[in-house]
């Protein structure tokens, strides 16, 4: 079972960044800009984890300063550009294109992964990649709907995908040196201080605390949307290849559909279920 954890770690984290369509559009509804909630989530994730680690174990916040860069790279670099460029990419194509351009992620993963830490490109992982990536195909809906596809957004589709892959690379470096839970803060620390510069925090404090339902969507988005997620990633991914958490974690859009049927009546559709068939059978291939 122990040989398990990791898998089981970034199973979770897939299934955890599926729920922040729940809250992100609870708050989009109630009159959150995109940029409001970028900065949320990402400086309150900071906020949140420096109290608790400070009660938990303050042994967590020593690092050496020569090894900060790669929390530039995992926080700055990866979390704020990847979520700026798919903003971006949605203002300019169609959701259905967004969502297929990010998920080209683990392709980036596997080659980086293959060129920085000799991981093998075996043709389990080819195949796990290949249904993996029909299955975001299937739910995203883009075999199904009208299209819009711009030059630009193309572009920034595609560098969306480039920089999430790049938390899976800088957070191998980092836990090389040190344990999930400080790789986790300190990406938060590079990601939260810039996060607010995007919008008003003051305005935004004031949103949130407006009414009681909108904060628990805040809450929610933070803890579970976020918290959670990535240091159940980040654990997963100090015990398995870089390549396989990102594959494992493609069970986010299957997750984010599943809550849009659930939570907001879309409709289930045979794509829905063919996507959560493929992303599960991928999971398994690699298990």
């Amino acid at each position: 079972m122990k040989k398990y954890l990791p898998h089981i770690y970034v199973l979770i984290a897939g299934l955890s960044w599926g729920m922040l369509g729940l809250f992100s559009r609870s708050l989009s509804l109630a009159g959150f800009t995109p940029r409001d909630i970028v900065l949320l989530r990402n400086f309150g994730s900071f906020v949140v984890m420096t109290v608790l680690f400070f009660v938990m174990d303050k042994s967590i916040f020593r690092i050496k300063l020569k090894h900060f860069p790669f929390f530039l790279g995992t926080g700055f670099v990866s979390v704020v550009l990847f979520t700026l460029l798919y903003f971006s990419c949605q203002a300019q194509c169609s959701l259905a294109v967004s969502a297929i351009l990010l998920y080209t992620s683990p392709v980036f993963v596997m080659i980086m992964s293959a060129l920085l830490f000799k991981e093998k490109i075996t043709k389990q992982k080819l195949f796990a990649l290949v249904i993996t990536f029909a299955g975001c195909v299937a739910v995203s809906g883009i075999l199904s709907g009208n299209l819009t596809v711009t030059v630009s957004g193309f572009i920034t589709g595609i560098g969306s995908g480039f920089f999430y892959a790049l938390y899976s690379i800088f957070g191998r470096f980092a836990l090389a040196h040190y344990q999930p839970l400080t790789v986790t803060y300190y990406t938060f620390l590079c990601a939260g201080i810039p996060s607010l510069f995007l919008t008003n925090p003051v305005q935004l404090a004031e949103n949130l605390m407006s009414s009681g339902t909108i904060l628990f969507f805040g809450v929610g988005l933070v803890l579970l949307g976020t918290v959670l997620p990535f240091v159940m990633y980040t654990k997963g991914l100090a015990g398995i290849e870089s390549s396989k958490a990102a594959i494992i974690a493609c069970v986010e859009p299957v997750t984010s559909a599943l809550v849009g049927v659930i939570a907001f009546g879309e409709p289930m559709t045979i794509s829905v279920v063919l996507g959560l068939a493929c992303v599960l059978s991928a999971v398994y291939i690699l298990r």
